[in-house]
């Protein structure tokens, strides 16, 4: 049984559009053929850890994420205050 299909246009500058172009020559395939398949790959991952709250971090991100945690900010002085306010100090 044949599924009906629609098109999606989308607009790339030209040093996007030939790294797309070239990605699809490495695997053979025409460049729809690869946009698709990139893309509705990429959709489904992201939907999957979205229903599942998941957060994907790179090493990169995980390690930023963590130093974040072990180095909190400094309060500013009126944060500082808000925060004695909001203890009834």
């Amino acid at each position: 049984m044949a599924t009906a299909s629609t098109s999606l246009m989308i607009r790339l500058d030209p040093d996007s559009k030939a790294f797309v172009a070239r990605a699809a020559e490495l695997r053979h395939v025409s460049v729809s053929d690869y946009v698709r398949s990139v893309v509705v790959a990429q959709a489904r991952r992201e939907i999957q850890a979205a229903e599942q709250q998941v957060i994907a971090l790179t090493p990169a991100e995980q390690q930023t994420f963590w130093q974040a945690l072990q180095e909190p900010a400094a309060l500013t002085e009126t944060q500082q205050a808000l925060g004695a306010l909001m203890r009834g100090e």
